[in-house]
C-alpha cells in the first residue's frame, strides 16, 4: 500500500503541470456558475466585450489563494495540492507592484456614482496608516500631537480626482492616492472603495491619510552677536498652506542682514498661489505666480500667471574697457503668461483609458531691464509654443528616497518640440528646442532613467546661434538587495550640461553641492560655460531606529569637470574636481524635515578648507525623480 502511495506522488509530480489547467478551468466554472440572475447597472449598462486579461489574472489569484488553503489540510488530496504548488513567493515579488493592476485594482467600479467619501486623518505620532489598533504609547508622541494641527478634511478633498455625485472613471482612485502621498504635509495615503456598502450603481470611497509633523526649524549661533533663524510650516493651520523664513543677522558684509520667505496657498482643481521674498547683499528678488499644473494624466488644462522683479550684481568677463573682477548692476523684471491643452488618444483596451496624452501649450514671456551694464542684455519679448507626447506610469517601491514608506516611481516617455520668436532691441530672432526622456523600471533591473535636451536661439538677420545648450541626464539605482534585517542600493547619476555662444557674464554653471560634488565649497567664483558630472552613491538601510529617526550608512564618489575657460566650451580640457566621503543618513517620516545627514568629505582639488576635509550636514534627499508630465514651454534651463 505505501509502495503505491509513493508510485501515485512520483506520478502526479511528473504529471503535475497536465493537472494544473484542468484544475483551474474547474475552479473557474464553479465560480462563473452563478444561479442568481444579472444585475443592470442603473447608472451605465456596458456592453459585452472580451474578457480582460488583467481582470483574469486576479480571479486567478483568488484561485490559488483557495488551493493555498486547499493545501494545509492533512487529507491525502491536501498533501497531494501541496505537492503539486509551490506557494513560496520570491523575495522580488514583494518589492515592486505592476503598475497596470495598480490603476485596476478597482475596476470592476468604473462609472459607478460615489455615493459618499469618507476621510479619516491620523496625527503624525503614534499612529499607523496599516493598523488602525496602533495609537500613541508614550509621552513623547503624545506630546508631539498635542502641537501638530491634523490636515482638515477638506485639504484632503482638494487632491481628489472625484466628487460625491460624479461617475467614478478608470484609474480615479490610484491617481487621487498617488497625489495625496506626494504632498509634503502627508506622509502616507490609502484610498479604496468599502465594498462592505457598494452596490451595482454606486461605492462608498473610504480615504485614510496619515500626517506628518509639519513645523520644522533651525537655530544657528555663530556669535554673540549673529546667528542663523529658520521657521517652517509645511501645513500651516491643516491647510496645506506652507510657508518658509530663514532669517541670517549679524553679518560682516556691508548689509548686516539676510533673509528669504515665501508663502504658498493651495486651492481647489490643483491651483497654487506663492508669493516670495529675497533680501540679500546685492542680490534681491521679489515675485508671485498662480499656477496650476498638469498633476495627473486626467488633467486637461493647465497654466500659471507669474510676475517677478530683480536687482543683482554680476561679474563680466575680464575684457576692456571693463576693470579685472568689477562687479555690475542688474535690475529687470519679466512678465510670464502660458496655457496648456492636454488631449486624450484613442484606447484600444476596451473599458480603460490610453494613458498617453498629446500636449499642445503657449507661452509669453516679456523681459524688461531698468538698469544694465552692457548692450548685450536687452529688452525682450518671447513667445514659445510646445507640441509634445507623455505617457505615464507609476509603481510602488520602498526603500529608495524613503526608509520603508511607499513610494511611487514615475516610469513612461516624454518627448516635445518647442519652437519661437523673440522680439528683441539688438535683433529679433527665433529659438528651437527638442527634449526627450524615458524611464523603465524592474523587480531585478531597478531603474533607469534617460534624457536629453538641446535649445538655441538663431538670430533671424545672421543665421548666428546663440545662447545655446545641450544637456543630458542618466541617472539609475539598482534593486533592492537585502542581507537580514539590512537593506541596500547602488545609485549612479550622470548630468552634462554644454553651454556655446553665451552672452558675456554668462558663465553661471557651478559644482558646488548639489550642482556637482556634495559638500564642495569655493570662493564662489568657481563658475564655467559647460560641465559634467558624475555621482556614484551606496545607501544601506539599517534597522536601527531611535525616536522615530531611521538610519542609514552612506558612501559616495564624485567628480566633476568644468569649463571655465572663456572660448573654451569643451569641459574635458581641465582636470577633474573630485569627492570622496562616508557618513549617516537619518530620516524620520513623520516630520516635514524628514532626512538629516552628517557626512565626511575629502576634497583633493579645490576644497578651501581644512586641506581638502570636511564635516558637513545637510536635509533633503541628493536623488529625486523627474516625472514625464509637461510643464509651462520654455527655452533650455541654463542653471
Amino acid at each position: 500500500m505505501l509502495a503505491t502511495l509513493v508510485s501515485a506522488v512520483q506520478w502526479l509530480r511528473r504529471f503535475r503541470w497536465r493537472l494544473v489547467l484542468p484544475l483551474v478551468i474547474v475552479a473557474g466554472m464553479a465560480q462563473a456558475q452563478d444561479p442568481r440572475p444579472p444585475v443592470v447597472d442603473s447608472v451605465r449598462t456596458q456592453p459585452e466585450t472580451r474578457p480582460d486579461s488583467l481582470r483574469r489574472r486576479f480571479d486567478e489569484e483568488r484561485i490559488l489563494t483557495g488551493l493555498q488553503a486547499y493545501a494545509k489540510r492533512k487529507t491525502i488530496a491536501g498533501k497531494a495540492v501541496a505537492a503539486l504548488f509551490n506557494f513560496t513567493a520570491r523575495a522580488e515579488e514583494r518589492a515592486g507592484l505592476d503598475a497596470t493592476l495598480l490603476d485596476r485594482q478597482y475596476s470592476q467600479h468604473n462609472y459607478k456614482i460615489v455615493r459618499s467619501i469618507n476621510i479619516t486623518t491620523l496625527d503624525a505620532f503614534g499612529y499607523s496608516i496599516n493598523n488602525p489598533e496602533r495609537k500613541p504609547r508614550n509621552f513623547l508622541e503624545k506630546g508631539g500631537n498635542v502641537f501638530h494641527i491634523r490636515t482638515a478634511p477638506s485639504r484632503v478633498r482638494q487632491l481628489l480626482l472625484f466628487r460625491v455625485g460624479e461617475e467614478l472613471e478608470p484609474q480615479e482612485l490610484s491617481e487621487s492616492e498617488r497625489l495625496l502621498r506626494q504632498t509634503g504635509e502627508l506622509l502616507d495615503a490609502r484610498v479604496f472603495v468599502n465594498e462592505a456598502t457598494t452596490t451595482a450603481d454606486s461605492v462608498d470611497v473610504q480615504i485614510i491619510t496619515k500626517d506628518v509633523f509639519s513645523l520644522s526649524g533651525s537655530l544657528q549661533i555663530r556669535d554673540v552677536d549673529a546667528a542663523v533663524i529658520g521657521l517652517n510650516d509645511v501645513n500651516f493651520l491643516g491647510l496645506g498652506h506652507q510657508f518658509r523664513n530663514r532669517y541670517e543677522y549679524g553679518r560682516a558684509s556691508p548689509q548686516p542682514w539676510r533673509y528669504r520667505g515665501s508663502y504658498l496657498v493651495p486651492f481647489r482643481n490643483f491651483v497654487n498661489a506663492q508669493v516670495r521674498y529675497r533680501n540679500e547683499y546685492e542680490n534681491k528678488e521679489i515675485g508671485a505666480y498662480v499656477a496650476r499644473d498638469f498633476v495627473s494624466i486626467n488633467t486637461q488644462y493647465a497654466g500659471a500667471v507669474a510676475l517677478d522683479f530683480y536687482d543683482r550684481l554680476i561679474q563680466l568677463p575680464q575684457l576692456p574697457p571693463i576693470d579685472p573682477g568689477r562687479l555690475e548692476r542688474l535690475r529687470y523684471s519679466t512678465r510670464d503668461i502660458w496655457l496648456g491643452r492636454a488631449l486624450r488618444l484613442k484606447s484600444y483596451d476596451l473599458g480603460y483609458e490610453n494613458p498617453a496624452r498629446f500636449v499642445v501649450s503657449g507661452r509669453f514671456l516679456n523681459t524688461t531691464y531698468t538698469e544694465r551694464p552692457i548692450e548685450d542684455y536687452a529688452d525682450a519679448s518671447l513667445f514659445l509654443g510646445t507640441i509634445g507626447y507623455s505617457v505615464r506610469r507609476y509603481y510602488k517601491d520602498k526603500y529608495l528616497f524613503g526608509f520603508g514608506r511607499t513610494e511611487d516611481v514615475p516610469t513612461g516617455t516624454l518627448l516635445s518640440l518647442t519652437a519661437g520668436y523673440e522680439l528683441n532691441e539688438l535683433g529679433n530672432r527665433r529659438y528651437y528646442g527638442v527634449r526627450a526622456s524615458s524611464g523603465l523600471y524592474g523587480v531585478r533591473r531597478g531603474y533607469l532613467y534617460l534624457s536629453g535636451e538641446f535649445g538655441t536661439f538663431v538670430r533671424q538677420r545672421d543665421r548666428d546661434w546663440q545662447q545655446g545648450l545641450l544637456s543630458t541626464q542618466v541617472l539609475y539605482f539598482t534593486r533592492l538587495y537585502n542581507t537580514g534585517n539590512y537593506q541596500w542600493r547602488h545609485f549612479l547619476w550622470n548630468r552634462m550640461d554644454l553651454g556655446f555662444d553665451r552672452r558675456p557674464g554668462e558663465q553661471l554653471l557651478s559644482i558646488e553641492g548639489e550642482r556637482g560634488l556634495r559638500g564642495f565649497r569655493s570662493d564662489g567664483t568657481l563658475r564655467g560655460t559647460s560641465r559634467f558630472v558624475l555621482n556614484y552613491e551606496a545607501t544601506m538601510y539599517t534597522p536601527v531606529s531611535f525616536l522615530g529617526f531611521r538610519l542609514a550608512g552612506v558612501a559616495f564618489a564624485d567628480a566633476a569637470w568644468l569649463a571655465t575657460t572663456p572660448g573654451r566650451d569643451s569641459p574635458f580640457l581641465d582636470k577633474p574636481f573630485t569627492g570622496f566621503g562616508l557618513g549617516l543618513r537619518f530620516r524620520n517620516e513623520y516630520t516635514a524635515l524628514r532626512t538629516i545627514q552628517v557626512l565626511f568629505g575629502f576634497y583633493p582639488r579645490g576644497q578651501l578648507t581644512n586641506n581638502g576635509y570636511r564635516i558637513f550636514e545637510n536635509s533633503g534627499a541628493y536623488y529625486d525623480f523627474s516625472d514625464f508630465n509637461f510643464t509651462r514651454p520654455g527655452v533650455a534651463p541654463y542653471q
